[in-house]
C-alpha cells in the first residue's frame, strides 16, 4: 500500500508540471505526423483524396488493372493492388507491397582474406538514406481514411470476411478526432453456436453491432519484446493472423497511422468440444503505447469485460505504474502479461488478486502462454455479465461517430420512420398486410397468365376472355390496394432524397428491416433445423420399415409365426409412416413461415413493381386511383441499378418474370445510360454451390449470400467497363445475372423438374456467356445439373440464339493434380455427350455429342476452383486460392467477352421479353418469337425498300430518255447492256450502301443472316427492271417501225399543212383581212384539208370488246346462260363468295358418305383456284400488245381459253365435286371484264398515236397559229419560232408528266401509309378499312375483297390514295412543276443559243440550226423537230433573229404550260406515260401474298419468294375465314394464335383421320409447316370488333352461325368499338 501511494504521488507530482511540455511535444508530433501522412498519401497516389473521397465504383469497374494478379511495381499501385485482392475475399491482401528486384551484395573481401577473419569484419554501409517500404498496415488505414463511408463499409466487411481485425477507433491525423466508425461496422453479421444448460446446441446470426458479447481488451504499456497482435491471435485462431502483427509478410518497423487505432475481431464458436470459447467473444486490440492514447484507453477499459495489459516488466520507478494501479483497483477482471520478466519458480500464470492474475511469458513456450491466458479468459467470462455492445462506444464524447454526417442522419431519418411503423408488428404478417399486390394476389395472377397457355374448354375464346377477366380483375384489386402507408413512407423518401441521401437510406432500410425480422428468423430457423431432424429420423425408420417388408416377403413360405410377428411390427410402421407423413407436413408449414418472415428491400421494390403493372398494364380498363400518374416508379429503379443495387429479374416466389415493370426499368435504364452495350454473363447451379460468392467475389458485387436457399428467383446487377477497356471490349457494361439453385430441396414435390427446367432455358438464353457452376466431386449431382443445362443450349441452338458457356468445378480438393484434373474432364465429357444424346431424344433434336450443340473446348471451358474456406467455419478465412481461381476466371471470361460485341440493353429486354413468353408456351421451339430479330429485320426491310426504289426511279429515268430517243429516232435498237451501264452507277451507290448498312450498322451481328439474301434480291430486281424496261423500249421500238411510213406520210402533210396554211394566210390577206374572222376563215378550209391528206390512210374502228366476249363465252357456254349470268350480276362476287356449294355437283361416290356440302377446306382451295386464274389471266393480259397493235378479238379468246383450262384442270380434295357450268361462265366473266377494262384504255391510246385524223386535230392549235402570224404580217422567222415553241410544248408537258410520276412516288414514299414496312402498310389499310364509310354491306364487300384476294386490295388502297394525293394538291408537288418547267425553259433556250453558235462558224442555215437544236434536245424532250420546205428554210438566214423571236414567244409558251399545270388536279391521269399509282403498286406489291392456313392473315414479308418462314401480325379469328367444326354450321371464334397455345387439335384436310396437336401444327406439313404462329395473347381487339360488328353479315356470307359451344362469340368482344379497333394497330402518325 505505501509503495502504491508513493508511486500514485510522484505521478501526480511529475503529471502537473510536465502537462505543458507534453502539450507542446504532442503538437510538434501532430504537425509532423499529419506532414509524414501527406507523403505517405502522395507515395501511395492518393493526393487530395482525402477531402475528394475514393468510391466504389471505381474499383469495381472492369479495368486493365482489374484482370493483372502480378504484384505492383510501383508505390502507387499498391492502393489498387490491395483493394482488388480485398474485394475478392482474399486475405493477402494486407500483404501488398512492391515487388524489389533480386540485389545481388557487393563483395566486402579480398581474394586473399580469409573468410573466418571476414566473419568478424563489419561491412561499410551505404550512408545514403534509404526509403522503406510502405508498411501494409499503412496502405490499410491511408486506403481507409481517403475512402468514403460506402467504400469504407465494402473494407470493413470484406476485412471481416477474411477474418481479419476491423477499425474500431480511428485516430484521424488531419482532423485530430478519434472517430468511431460504427457505420462501417453495420453490414458485418456473425454466425455461431452455443450449447445451452441442456447441452441442446442453439444457432445464432447477429448484427454484430448489435450482438451483445463480452469483450477482452488488450493494450501495451511501454515498449515490449513480444508481439500483443500475435498473442491474440494465438488465443482467437493459430493458423491465421487476425491481427497484423511484426512477424506477418512484408512488415516494417516503422508505421504510422496505426498508433492509437483500436482494432476489434470476434471469435464465434462451431458449438464442438474443440471451441476455445463457448460463446461470441469480441477482442479489441488498441496499438501502440496506451500511455500516450489515454482516450482509447479509458474506453476500453471501462467497456472490457476483461483487461489484458502487456508490460516488458515491473518497474517502481515507471510513471506508468500509475495506469497499471488503476487497473488493479477496478473491479474487472485484468491480466497483466510480462513479456520481459521470467521467474522459473512461478507458474504461467499466478492469480495475485480477485480475479487478477499475472502471466509471465518470458522463456515460456508460446503456445502455452495461449493455453494458460485462454483458459484465464474463459474462467473469467463466465463469471461476469454479457454487456459489451459495439454501438454502445458512441456514447462517449471523447468519440466522433461516423453516422453524424447530414446526408447520413437523413437517411437514417427516413429509414427510421419505416422502423417506428413496423415496430408492433409481426415480421410473419407484415408482407400479407402491407405489401399485398405482391402475395397472393399476384401469384394467383401468374398462374392464371401460365393457365392461359393450356386452354382446354371447347371455346377457348370465352375461355380465354374469362381468363383475361379475372386477371383484370386480379389488377383492379391490386389498384385498390395501391400504395400501403409503408410504401408510401418508402417510396416518398426515395422520391425526396438526394443521391448519397438515398443510397444511405437504401443501406438503412436493409439494416432496419434484418434487425426486425433476426429474432423470429432465428426462432424459425431452429425450428426447422428441429423438424427437419425429426423427419430425417423417421425416414430412416421407415427405411428399416421397408427392408422389413422385403424380409417378411422372402420368409412368409418358411415361417408363419415369424412372419405373424413381423406383421405385428410392420403395422406399428404403418403408423410411424402417418406420422412421418404429418412432420412432413409440418416442416412445409414452417417453410411457408419462414418464406413469410423473410422481408427485405427485394420485396418492397417488388410490390413496387406490382404497383406500376396494375397501373399501367391493361391500358384500356385502367382508372388511375389517387396516386395518380407512376411513370416515376421505373425511374427511381433504373436509378437503384445504376447505383449498383440488384434488381430482381425474375420473382422467386411467383416463379414468374413481371414483364411490364422489367421492361420499363430497362427502358428507363436506357433513357439514363443510353443504349448502351452490355455483355450478359449468367450462372446456373445447384443450390448452395456458392453461385452468388463466386460472383460477388469477382465482380465485388452484393448478391445476397448465406446458407440455405439466398437466392429466389434472378436478379440481375450493373458492372461497369471503364473507358480504356471498351475500346477493347467493344461493351459499356457486364450485366450480370445470378439465380437461384436448381434442384431446391423445398421445392421437391412442386414440379422442381419443370422449374428448373424453365429456368435454365431463361438464364442460358439470356446471357451471352452462362457459367455452369458445379460444387462437390459427385457424379450424380454433376448428372443432375448437366441435364438440365445441355437441354437448355439445345433449345437455344434451335431457336437460333448461340450461347457460350465455362463450368465452374468448386470445391476440388485437389486441383494441382494434373492426372486428376484430365480424368475429370474425360469424365465431365462423357457426361455431357450422354447427356447431349438424352436431351437430343427429348427435343427431337439431332446431335451426338455437346459439341454437336454448342461451340465447347473441353481443356479451356472447364475451371477447377479451391474449396472456399481455409479450414472451418464459422472461423476460417476464406481460401486465398480460391480467390485466384476467381480471378483467374474473370480474366478468362473478359477474354471471350472480348470476341463478341454483346447486346444493347433494348436488345436485352427484348430478349427477355421472348424468352419468357416462350417458356409460358410449353413447347419453347414452337413459341420462340425473337422480337430483336424481328425488329431489326423490320428495319432493314425499310431500308432495302429505299435501295429498291433508288433502282426502280433511276430506271424510270433512264427509260424516259431512251424513249425520247426512239421517238426523235435515233435509237433503233436497244441493248441489254446499254440500259446495265445506264444503270451501273445506281446499282454501285445501292451495293456501295447495302455494305454500308451491314458493315457498320450495330446491328450487323444479327444482319449478317439475311446479307447474301437481301443482296441477291437487290440483283434480281435490278436484273428484272433491266429486262422489264428492254421489254417496254422494244414494244415502242416495234411500234415505231411499224409507224414508219406513217410517221414519213405525216412529215409530207405537216409540210403541206405548213404551205397551205400559209398560202391561205397570204392570199387572204391580199383580198384584205379587215372584217374577216380569221378563225372561222381557218375553220372552213381545216376540214378539207384533213379529209384530202387522210383520203387513202387506214382508219382504226371502236373495238366492242363486250360484244367480243358475250360471244365468244356463248360459243364456249351456251348464249342463254351468259346473257343470264351477265345480267345477274353475280359473277362479280365470285371472288368474295362465302359459299361455293351452288356452283359445284357433289359426286354420287360422296354422296353414299353423305358428305352433301363442300368441306371449308374445299371452299378455301376454290377461292385459291380463282385467285390463282385471276393472277395468270392478268399476267397474260399483260403480255397482249395492244398499245403497239391495237385490240385483236382473239385477245378475248385466249383469256376465256385460260380460264377454261385451269378450271378444267382443278382437282378437289378426294376428287369430290364437279364444277358446274355457272362456275366458268362467272368466273370467265369476271375476267374478261377485267381485260375489257385494260383492252378498251389501251386501245384508245393506240388510236389516239395512229389514227392521222386525231393526230391532226391535236395539230389544228399549232397551224392555226401559222395562218394567223402571216395574216399579221409576221415574218418567216417570227412564223418559224412560234411554230417551234409550238412544237415543244408537248414534249415539255410529257416530261412534266414523267417528272411528276416519280415525284408523286417518291413523296407519297416519305409520308404514311408508306414510308414504313409492308406491316405497316397492312395496317393502314386495315385502318381504312374500320374507318369507311356508306352502306354496311359494301363496306362488308371491301373487307372481303382484303380477306381473299389481298394484293388487289392493296393495289386498290394505293390507287385511292394516289388519287387522293393528287386531289389535296400539295404545294411542294406545284412547286415541283413549275421549277421543272421553268428548267425546261432554261434548257431550250440555253440549247437555241448553243445551235446559233455552232452554225455561225459554218455559215449554215436554218435547216442546220434546227438539226443541232432538236438533236441537243432528244434526251430531255425526244422528237421536238418542226419539219420545212426547202423554200422556207432558205428564206430564213439570220439565226440570231429566230432565237430571238423565239424567246419572246417561248416566254408566252412557258406562261401557258405555268397556267394549264398550276395544281395537280389540271393534270390528266391519262397522259402519265406510266401512272404514279402503277409505279408504287410494282414497287410494294412485289411481296409475299401467302396466306396463313388457319385465318387467312397475309404474310408480311416483303421480299416475294423469301426464305424461312411465313409471319403475319395480325392473325385474325378462324370464322372470318369459314372455318367450323365438322359436322355442324358453327362459325369457329378462335384465333389460331391462341390455338397453338391450347390443348386443342385439328384435321389439316376434311379426310384425315389423325388430328395434329395445335401446338404442334407445322407436324402437319405442307402449307402448315412453312407457317410461324406463336401464341399471342392481347387483345387483338380489331377482329374481335370487325366480327362483332358484321356478324350478319359473316353469317350470312358462310351460310351459318356464331353460335353453339365453339362459335359463341365472348361478350368482352362486344365493347370494343371502331374507335379501340383502330388504336389497336398501333399506327404511329
Amino acid at each position: 500500500m505505501i509503495r502504491r501511494n508513493r508511486w500514485q504521488a510522484k505521478g501526480e507530482e511529475e503529471m502537473e508540471s510536465n502537462t505543458r511540455r507534453q502539450k507542446a511535444v504532442l503538437s510538434q508530433e501532430g504537425q509532423s505526423r499529419c506532414r509524414l501522412t501527406e507523403e505517405l498519401l502522395s507515395r501511395l497516389g492518393l493526393e487530395g483524396k482525402y477531402q475528394h473521397k475514393l468510391t466504389r465504383a471505381h474499383f469495381l469497374e472492369i479495368t486493365p488493372s482489374s484482370l493483372q494478379n502480378d504484384e505492383p511495381r510501383k508505390e502507387k499501385d499498391l492502393v489498387y493492388a490491395f483493394l482488388q485482392q480485398l474485394f475478392t475475399a482474399d486475405y493477402r491482401a494486407r500483404h501488398a507491397s512492391v515487388k524489389s528486384e533480386p540485389t545481388t551484395p557487393n563483395p566486402q573481401h579480398t581474394a586473399t582474406e580469409d573468410v573466418f577473419q571476414a566473419l568478424f569484419k563489419k561491412n561499410t554501409v551505404n550512408t545514403e538514406k534509404k526509403q522503406v517500404h510502405i508498411h501494409p498496415m499503412d496502405i490499410q488505414m491511408a486506403v481507409f481514411l481517403c475512402a468514403d463511408h460506402f467504400l469504407q463499409q465494402t473494407m470493413v466487411t470484406k476485412l471481416s470476411q477474411c477474418q481479419y481485425a476491423v477499425p474500431l477507433l480511428v485516430p484521424n491525423p488531419f482532423s485530430k478526432m478519434i472517430e468511431f466508425p460504427l457505420w462501417t461496422m453495420r453490414h458485418i453479421s456473425k454466425s455461431w453456436k452455443t450449447t445451452d444448460a441442456s447441452d441442446k446446441v442453439i444457432s445464432k446470426t447477429l448484427p454484430i453491432c448489435k450482438a451483445k458479447t463480452s469483450m477482452v481488451a488488450f493494450f501495451r504499456i511501454g515498449s515490449i519484446s513480444s508481439s500483443k497482435s500475435q498473442l491474440i491471435n494465438g488465443l482467437i485462431n493459430e493458423k491465421h493472423n487476425t491481427f497484423f502483427h511484426r512477424n506477418c509478410p512484408t512488415s516494417s518497423r516503422d508505421r504510422l497511422l496505426m498508433d492509437g487505432v483500436v482494432e476489434i475481431a470476434w471469435y464465434c464458436p462451431s458449438g464442438k468440444s474443440t471451441d476455445h470459447f463457448t460463446d461470441c467473444v469480441a477482442f479489441c486490440n488498441l496499438h501502440g503505447d496506451s500511455s500516450t492514447n489515454v482516450t482509447q484507453r479509458k474506453i476500453l477499459t471501462e467497456m472490457a469485460s476483461v483487461n489484458v495489459v502487456l508490460l516488458p516488466n515491473l518497474n517502481e520507478n515507471d510513471n506508468n505504474m500509475v495506469i497499471v494501479q488503476d487497473l488493479c483497483k477496478s473491479s474487472t477482471p485484468l491480466i497483466v502479461v510480462l513479456t520481459d520478466e521470467d521467474d522459473d519458480n512461478e507458474d504461467a500464470v499466478c492469480e495475485i488478486g480477485a480475479r487478477k492474475y499475472r502471466v509471465r511469458m518470458k522463456g515460456r513456450n508460446q503456445s502455452n502462454v495461449s493455453i494458460a491466458l485462454r483458459g484465464v479468459i474463459r474462467n473469467c467470462l463466465l463469471e461476469l455479465p454479457v454487456t459489451f455492445r459495439v454501438e454502445k462506444m458512441a456514447e462517449y464524447r471523447e468519440v466522433r461517430l461516423d453516422e453524424l454526417n447530414e446526408a447520413c442522419q437523413r437517411g437514417e431519418k427516413a429509414a427510421q420512420q419505416i422502423q417506428r411503423f413496423l415496430k408492433s408488428e409481426n415480421p410473419s404478417t407484415v408482407k400479407e398486410r402491407y405489401l399485398p399486390c405482391q402475395g397472393k394476389l399476384w401469384q394467383d395472377w401468374c398462374q392464371k397468365n401460365k393457365d392461359l397457355r393450356r386452354l382446354q374448354s371447347t371455346n377457348i375464346e370465352v375461355e380465354k376472355s374469362k381468363k383475361q377477366q379475372e386477371m383484370r380483375a386480379i389488377r383492379q384489386k391490386q389498384q385498390i390496394y395501391g400504395f400501403s402507408e409503408l410504401m408510401r413512407l418508402f417510396v416518398g423518401s426515395l422520391r425526396s432524397l438526394s443521391g448519397i441521401q438515398e443510397m444511405y437510406f437504401l443501406k438503412w432500410t436493409a439494416v432496419l428491416l434484418d434487425n426486425f425480422t433476426s429474432d423470429k428468423l432465428s426462432t424459425i430457423h431452429q425450428e426447422y433445423d428441429r423438424k427437419w431432424a425429426e423427419v430425417l429420423a423417421l425416414k430412416k425408420k421407415q427405411s428399416k420399415f421397408e427392408e422389413q417388408k422385403i424380409k417378411q416377403k422372402n420368409l412368409e413360405e418358411n415361417s408363419v409365426k415369424l412372419t405373424n410377428d413381423l406383421s405385428n411390427n410392420l403395422s406399428l410402421e404403418h403408423a410411424k409412416i402417418d406420422k412421418l407423413k404429418a412432420e412432413q407436413l409440418n416442416l412445409e408449414k414452417i417453410s411457408n413461415e419462414l418464406n413469410a418472415a423473410t422481408f427485405g428491400l427485394e420485396h418492397i421494390l417488388r410490390e413496387m413493381g406490382q404497383i406500376y403493372e396494375a397501373s399501367f398494364s391493361e391500358k384500356r380498363w385502367i382508372r388511375r386511383n389517387e396516386v395518380g400518374n407512376l411513370h416515376y416508379l421505373p425511374g427511381l429503379a433504373a436509378e437503384l441499378m445504376i447505383s449498383g443495387h440488384p434488381m430482381e429479374l425474375m420473382d422467386g416466389d411467383a416463379a414468374h418474370v413481371p414483364l411490364v415493370w422489367v421492361s420499363a426499368v430497362l427502358d428507363e435504364l436506357i433513357k439514363k445510360l443510353g443504349d448502351q452495350r452490355v455483355f450478359v454473363l449468367s450462372v446456373l447451379g445447384i443450390q448452395s454451390s456458392g453461385k452468388s460468392t463466386m460472383l460477388n467475389a469477382m465482380f465485388g458485387l452484393q448478391f445476397a449470400v448465406s446458407a440455405g436457399r439466398c437466392t429466389k428467383g434472378a436478379f440481375m446487377q450493373l458492372v461497369k467497363v471503364s473507358e480504356k477497356m471498351k475500346e477493347e471490349l467493344k461493351f459499356d457494361y457486364i450485366l450480370v445475372v445470378d439465380t437461384e439453385g436448381l434442384r431446391a430441396l423445398e421445392l421437391a414435390g412442386k414440379d422442381m423438374i419443370h422449374h428448373d427446367n424453365e429456368l435454365s432455358t431463361f438464364v442460358v438464353g439470356l446471357g451471352n456467356m452462362t457459367l455452369i457452376n458445379v460444387f462437390g466431386e459427385n457424379p450424380a449431382e454433376m448428372q443432375d445439373i448437366l441435364q438440365i443445362v445441355v437441354q437448355a443450349f439445345m433449345r437455344m441452338k434451335k431457336v437460333r440464339l448461340n450461347p457460350s458457356c465455362m463450368f465452374v468445378h468448386q470445391n476440388v480438393t485437389d486441383i494441382a493434380a494434373a492426372e486428376k484434373i484430365m480424368e475429370g474432364r474425360r469424365r465431365l465429357q462423357d457426361k455431357l455427350d450422354e447427356m447431349t444424346k438424352l436431351a437430343a431424344e427429348e427435343e427431337a433434336y439431332d446431335a451426338e455429342c455437346f459439341s454437336d450443340v454448342i461451340a465447347f473446348d473441353i481443356q479451356n471451358d472447364v475451371k477447377y476452383f479451391s474449396q472456399l474456406w481455409e479450414g472451418n467455419p464459422p472461423m476460417a478465412p476464406p481460401n486465398p486460392c480460391y480467390s485466384e481461381n476467381v480471378q483467374e476466371l474473370k480474366r478468362q471470361i473478359v477474354a471471350r467477352a472480348s470476341k463478341t460485341n454483346g447486346m444493347k440493353l433494348s436488345q436485352f429486354r427484348m430478349r427477355v421479353n421472348d424468352l419468357w413468353n416462350a417458356l409460358l408456351n410449353e413447347n419453347f421451339v414452337f413459341s420462340f418469337k425473337n422480337a430483336h430479330e424481328i425488329s431489326v429485320y423490320r428495319k432493314l426491310e425499310e431500308e432495302y425498300e429505299k435501295w429498291t426504289w433508288s433502282l426502280r426511279s433511276a430506271m424510270l429515268s433512264i427509260e424516259d430518255k431512251m424513249l425520247n430517243r426512239i421517238t426523235s429516232g435515233k435509237v433503233e435498237r436497244i441493248e441489254k447492256q446499254e440500259l446495265m451501264k445506264e444503270m451501273a452507277g445506281t446499282l454501285d451507290d445501292v451495293q456501295k450502301a447495302f455494305k454500308v448498312y451491314f458493315e457498320e450498322n450495330s446491328e450487323k451481328e444479327t444482319l449478317i443472316q439475311w446479307a447474301c439474301k437481301f443482296e441477291k434480291q437487290i440483283l434480281h430486281l435490278h436484273d428484272d427492271l433491266v429486262n422489264e424496261a428492254k421489254r417496254k423500249l422494244d414494244d415502242n421500238i416495234q411500234q415505231k417501225n411499224i409507224r414508219k411510213k406513217l410517221d414519213q406520210q405525216l412529215i409530207h402533210y405537216e409540210k403541206t399543212l405548213f404551205e397551205k396554211s400559209k398560202e391561205f394566210a397570204l392570199k387572204l390577206k391580199e383580198n384584205g383581212t379587215k372584217n374577216r374572222d380569221p378563225k372561222a376563215e381557218f375553220d372552213s378550209v381545216w376540214g378539207k384539208w384533213v379529209s384530202e391528206l387522210t383520203e387513202n390512210a387506214p382508219k382504226i374502228k371502236d373495238a366492242n370488246i363486250p360484244e367480243d366476249v358475250n360471244e365468244i363465252l356463248a360459243e364456249l357456254y351456251g348464249y342463254g346462260l351468259v346473257v343470264c349470268r351477265k345480267g345477274s350480276h353475280n359473277y362479280r362476287r365470285i371472288c368474295t363468295a362465302g359459299d361455293y356449294q351452288d356452283y359445284v355437283s357433289m359426286k354420287k361416290s360422296m354422296l353414299k358418305f353423305k358428305e352433301k356440302c363442300l368441306k371449308p377446306e374445299d371452299q378455301q382451295s376454290i377461292q385459291e383456284l380463282i385467285s390463282k386464274v385471276i393472277e395468270q389471266t392478268k399476267d397474260k393480259m399483260h403480255s397482249f400488245p395492244v398499245s403497239v397493235q391495237g385490240y385483236n378479238v382473239i385477245y378475248i379468246q385466249d383469256v376465256a381459253r385460260d380460264v377454261r383450262k385451269l378450271v378444267q384442270g382443278f382437282k378437289s380434295t378426294g376428287d369430290s365435286f364437279n364444277f358446274k357450268k355457272e362456275f366458268f361462265v362467272d368466273l370467265s366473266l369476271y375476267v374478261c371484264e377485267q381485260a375489257e377494262i385494260r383492252f378498251a384504255e389501251l386501245h384508245s391510246k393506240f388510236k389516239e398515236v395512229n389514227d392521222p385524223f386525231i393526230y391532226f386535230e391535236k395539230k389544228r392549235s399549232e397551224y392555226f397559229k401559222v395562218f394567223q402570224n402571216y395574216c399579221e404580217g409576221a415574218t418567216l422567222a417570227a412564223v418559224l419560232g412560234a411554230q417551234i415553241c409550238n412544237r415543244l410544248k408537248g414534249p415539255i408537258i410529257q416530261s412534266v408528266y414523267n417528272m411528276v410520276a416519280t415525284l408523286i412516288c417518291g413523296q407519297m414514299r416519305g409520308k404514311p401509309p408508306f414510308n414504313g414496312n409492308r406491316g405497316d402498310l397492312e395496317k393502314h389499310i386495315l385502318k381504312s378499312l374500320a374507318e369507311q364509310d356508306g352502306d354496311k354491306s359494301k363496306r362488308f364487300d371491301n373487307f372481303l375483297t382484303y380477306m381473299y384476294h389481298p394484293k388487289s386490295h392493296f393495289e386498290n388502297f394505293i390507287k385511292d390514295q394516289v388519287r387522293k394525293y393528287m386531289a389535296a394538291e400539295d404545294p411542294q408537288a406545284v412547286s415541283a412543276i413549275k421549277d421543272h418547267i421553268e428548267h425546261k425553259q432554261k434548257t431550250v433556250i440555253s440549247m437555241a443559243e448553243m445551235a446559233r453558235d455552232k452554225v455561225k462558224p459554218f455559215k449554215g442555215d436554218i435547216k442546220m440550226w434546227l438539226d443541232f437544236f432538236s438533236n441537243s434536245l432528244v434526251d430531255e424532250l425526244g422528237d421536238t423537230r418542226v419539219h420545212l420546205s426547202g423554200d422556207d428554210s432558205k428564206d430564213v438566214t439570220d439565226c440570231d433573229v429566230l432565237v430571238d423571236f423565239m424567246k419572246i414567244e417561248f416566254l408566252i409558251v412557258i406562261e401557258e404550260l405555268k397556267g394549264s399545270l398550276s395544281k395537280l388536279s389540271d393534270l390528266k391521269v391519262k397522259m402519265f406515260r406510266e401512272k404514279p399509282d402503277e409505279i408504287l403498286i410494282k414497287h410494294f406489291c412485289r411481296c409475299c401474298w401467302v396466306q396463313c392456313p388457319f385465318c387467312g392473315a397475309v404474310c408480311t414479308n416483303s421480299q416475294e419468294k423469301h426464305s424461312g418462314d411465313h409471319n403475319a401480325d395480325f392473325h385474325r379469328s378462324s370464322g372470318m375465314r369459314g372455318w367450323h367444326p365438322r359436322g355442324t354450321t358453327q362459325l369457329s371464334v378462335d384465333f389460331c394464335t391462341t390455338k397453338v397455345a391450347s390443348n386443342r387439335s385439328f384435321y389439316p384436310s376434311h379426310d384425315s383421320d389423325i388430328s395434329v396437336p395445335y401446338k404442334q401444327y407445322r407436324t402437319a406439313g405442307g402449307k402448315f409447316a412453312k407457317w410461324c404462329i406463336s401464341a399471342d395473347f392481347s387483345e387483338l381487339t380489331y377482329w374481335k370488333w370487325f366480327v362483332c360488328e358484321f356478324q350478319k353479315n359473316l353469317e350470312k356470307h358462310f351460310k351459318k352461325t356464331f353460335s353453339g359451344r365453339r362459335g359463341e362469340i365472348p361478350g368482352e368482344w362486344r365493347e370494343f368499338t371502331q374507335i379501340d379497333a383502330v388504336e389497336s394497330l398501333g399506327i404511329n402518325g
